[in-house]
């Protein structure tokens, strides 16, 4: 059976993807595998995806840039993929700075799941509108709430209301755009 794989940084993005992936992929069957941190997601990448049972599962790696070079990081990522011998079934993605700024990128979905009124009336303002560049995503998005946000919750809460045609970030729109491609409903 096909079976996309997420192995993740941490348990905020198994939450997000928990609302987004049931909206994007209705009739996939996936997994959601998050790691205790960067660290612990590539120390234990090459094993997991090594040992991973199904054969034709396909893996997507999601990590945050935070404040590291995202092509170094992702050349990294992809190299530790060819030491599995799956390469083919794997994609690397690197979110920009940080999750929070996907979220920072929908601020109707982030008012909607925290039930926070006006917070769409920020949506135009320059770091709004380019999320990615916002340097600490998850400090801003607490800001911006009032401390609403907490990462977990707020990543469960936000995920089934994020707007999956959203370009406010390009590293939002990259990673559907690629799970898509992987789930063979886009070319």
């Amino acid at each position: 059976m096909r079976e996309l794989v997420f192995l993740l940084e941490e348990q905020s993005a198994a939450e997000m993807l928990d609302g987004v992936l049931p909206r994007l992929l209705p009739d996939a069957h996936y997994r959601c595998i998050p790691f205790e941190g960067k660290q612990d997601l590539e120390k234990q990448l090459v094993r997991r995806i090594r040992g991973y049972i199904n054969p034709m599962a396909k893996f997507i790696v999601l990590r945050d840039k935070d404040a590291g070079d995202c092509r170094v990081i992702k050349q990294r990522l992809l190299g530790k993929c060819r030491e599995t011998g799956r390469d083919a079934d794997a994609l690397v993605r690197i979110a920009c700075h940080e999750l929070e700024s996907w979220h920072l990128a929908d601020l109707a979905a982030v008012e909607k799941a925290l039930n926070i009124r006006n917070l769409t009336r920020h949506q135009n303002k320059r770091k709004y509108r380019e999320s990615d560049k916002t340097i600490s995503p998850k400090r801003e998005l607490r800001r911006l709430t009032n401390n609403h946000y907490q990462e977990v919750e707020g990543s469960r809460a936000i995920g089934p209301h994020l707007d999956l045609d959203n370009n406010r970030s390009r590293s939002f729109a990259v990673f559907i755009a690629g799970v898509k491609r992987m789930a063979g409903i886009a070319p």
